[in-house]
């Protein structure tokens, strides 16, 4: 569905029909899509400059250009990045991830988030990182679909880096909905997945901050995500609730 919001090809008519109903319950969803799909480039590019070179990406999905490490690499050739996620139908694709520049590496990892200590512990990921330096951690649009305590997956993630690593998230929220009685409101567009089977858990300001403790908020700190570091942009009214995505990077000292 990600995949067809951003108008890529690699989707399929489950997918295509799933999306056009969530189209019909929140119209917007192109935007936050797509606004995600910014803000990913954007925080990469961030860490980027402030030194990281290397990049774990959980929860990737089927690539669609530009990816992370093309990201990365356009700024650092050196960049290692490792993809990780649970879909037998990303790994079909996986291809387009591993395309590194000469300089640099991308490996790719099939695991699930909730087990964040099969992820550290993969092959791949110790063969493509060295975990005694920094390493930023990428959760694009990911904890609000991992059932369980996401905290403590996220402890456990930064828990064995270096000083100097990074974490990253984009999480949905509904804090920018009128209510029940709202007719275009991101709750709508949450149960369209619901209804398929896909456990979703939306989060307020305040509850992303929480996936942040422990480490050093980077400025401007929890932010709708086109807000983050975009100061002097006027956006029209009501683009936060058509975005509804919280974002934020920390630090850890």
């Amino acid at each position: 569905m990600y995949d067809y919001f951003l108008g890529g090809k690699d989707n399929y008519q489950a997918d295509r029909d799933a999306a056009e109903k969530a189209l019909q319950e929140f119209p917007a969803v192109r935007v936050t899509a797509r606004t995600n799909r910014e803000f990913m480039r954007h925080a990469t590019r961030y860490l980027a400059d402030h030194g990281v070179r290397q990049f774990l990406d959980i929860g990737t999905g089927i690539p669609t250009e530009p990816n992370l490490h093309q990201v990365a690499q356009g700024l650092a050739p050196e960049s290692r990045v490792v993809y990780v996620d649970n879909d037998p139908l990303v790994f079909a694709h996986a291809r387009a991830l591993l395309v590194s520049s000469p300089e640099g590496r991308t490996a790719y990892v099939q695991a699930d988030a909730a087990d964040p200590a099969a992820i550290l512990a993969a092959p791949e990921l110790l063969e493509t990182l060295d975990l005694s330096q920094p390493v930023a951690v990428s959760l694009m649009a990911l904890l609000h679909f991992v059932p369980g305590d996401v905290h403590e997956i996220v402890k456990t993630l930064m828990k064995p880096l270096a000083p100097g690593s990074y974490l990253a998230i984009s999480h949905v929220t509904t804090d920018f909905d009128d209510g029940d009685s709202d007719p275009d409101g991101m709750a709508r567009l949450l149960q369209v997945y619901i209804d398929r089977g896909i456990p979703v858990r939306p989060r307020t300001r305040d509850e992303v901050a929480r996936l942040f403790d422990g480490l050093e908020l980077v400025d401007p700190g929890v932010e709708v995500i086109h807000r983050w570091r975009r100061e002097g942009i006027e956006y029209p009214p009501g683009h936060d609730k058509n975005v509804s995505l919280y974002g934020g990077i920390g630090k850890k000292i």
